[in-house]
């Protein structure tokens, strides 16, 4: 069995719930944004006349493209100067950028503008993991991070709730605009709220790595990442269960709606409770599981994700399968609960293996992979396959999409194994 890292005793930094709440609130936005499309799905198509491969490109590859690799050269300049001030820039950016999508009369004024909330979301979710890395000590940090990542389930369940009600009552446009001005008023207050803590100021170990990072080149900080074979793997097994994450989630609202038969209304109420109870509990159940097997072995990191993934394709197989969306909604709440077991346990991982002064690059690095293996492949996998399938199955084609989505649970639990196999190898044994 592999050592995981002894308690340090250390407390949380100053003002650190504080600083948590605040950027869990953020990145509530930052998804609620992202996923608003998706969200109102049909009467966007129905508006400007949208096929579900353009609607995957939409919420998929155009959108990931920028949101990736801007992320990096952002999270360079975020290790060097206040990683506060570059969130909060950040969110005015990408807030500014979803009211314009409300604007858009066209398919392409509609990926311009979603490519400008990728610009602006690139700057977003990497400083918050250094922050809330340097704000909380090793042993509590997986839980923060699982708080942290509530953002993803809280975000789009007010998406669905707050998002779909208002379509339903006006018109697919409002939503845009009131969030993004939501939005800008919420950057203000990071910037006056937020405290920028000190990078290390929790570790266990000195701080001594800050200066080498900062005389450490672009490219040789893209390198060091790249070239250790731990954060390689967590990065291409965080992107396969990334890739089954939004192929799913970028088309449920679609495909309850088309195939299941629900409405926009029942879709406000119901598919919001399961996303809020079902995304929401596995991710905070996740850091809680994580991190205490974590401390009898770091290869937790890993088997707790790859265990979870295998556990969920049963359910994700019934969701698909399902003949009503009551017993459809049932179904999911289980690969909701579980498909989440990944993020917080990876994150943690590569937070916690590399030096304080590079943690904004790695968290970036960690992200361009994940989210352009999975936001950027997974939702054009599934638009396109459901494109491909139309001429055979018809109005059930995003189902065959589903399905054939199915087999990307076991290679992202299989990459997961491989990667607790090379965390055992270079962890030291206990005696």
């Amino acid at each position: 069995m592999s050592a995981a890292a002894p308690h340090s005793g250390r407390a949380p930094a100053a003002g650190a719930r504080i600083t948590l709440a605040m950027l869990c609130f953020v990145y509530v936005l930052n998804f609620l944004d992202r996923q608003l499309i998706s969200i109102l799905a049909k009467p966007i198509q129905d508006g400007l006349d949208i096929s579900d491969g353009q609607l995957g490109l939409l919420t998929g590859f155009y959108f990931a493209l920028f949101y990736c690799f801007i992320a990096i050269p952002i999270g360079w300049l975020a290790d060097r100067t206040s990683r506060v001030k570059v969130l909060s820039a950040a969110c005015a950016i990408w807030s500014g950028a979803t009211a314009a999508c409300g604007m858009a009369g066209s398919y392409g004024q509609l990926a311009a503008a979603r490519m400008m909330v990728g610009v602006g979301e690139a700057g977003g979710v990497p400083p918050s993991y250094a922050i809330i890395a340097d704000s909380f000590p090793r042993e509590r940090r997986t839980t923060a991070m699982a708080i942290f990542n509530l953002g993803p389930p809280l975000g789009s369940a007010l998406g669905v709730a707050f998002g779909a009600s208002l379509a339903a009552a006006f018109d697919w446009r409002l939503p845009f605009y009131v969030i993004g001005a939501i939005g800008v008023v919420t950057a203000l207050a990071v910037y006056l709220i937020v405290r920028e803590p000190k990078r290390g100021e929790t570790d266990d170990r000195p701080a001594t790595a800050a200066p080498e990072a900062a005389r450490e080149g672009f490219f040789g900080a893209i390198a060091r990442f790249f070239s250790d074979p731990i954060l390689l793997m967590a990065s291409l097994a965080s992107g396969a269960g990334n890739f089954i994450t939004y192929g799913v989630l970028n088309f449920t609202v679609l495909f309850l709606m088309r195939e299941k038969g629900m409405r926009l209304e029942e879709v406000a109420i119901w598919y919001a409770l399961v996303i809020a109870i079902g995304m929401g509990g596995g991710i905070y159940a996740s850091g809680r599981i994580v991190d205490r097997f974590a401390r009898r072995s770091k290869t937790a990191y890993a088997t707790v994700p790859a265990a979870s993934l295998i556990l969920a394709l049963p359910f994700f197989l019934g969701f698909t399968w399902a003949p009503t969306w009551p017993v459809a909604l049932a179904f999911l709440a289980v690969p909701l609960f579980l498909n989440s077991f990944f993020l917080s346990a990876t994150v943690t991982l590569v937070q916690s293996e590399v030096a304080p002064g590079r943690r904004v690059i790695s968290g970036a690095l960690l992200l361009l992979v994940m989210n352009f293996v999975g936001l950027g492949f997974g939702p054009t996998y599934v638009g396109m396959a459901s494109d491909f399938f139309r001429p055979i199955y018809g109005d059930h084609a995003l189902q065959a999409a589903y399905y054939a989505l199915a087999p990307v649970y076991l290679v992202a639990a299989l990459l997961y194994l491989w990667l607790a196999r090379l965390i055992r190898r270079t962890s030291p044994a206990i005696p």
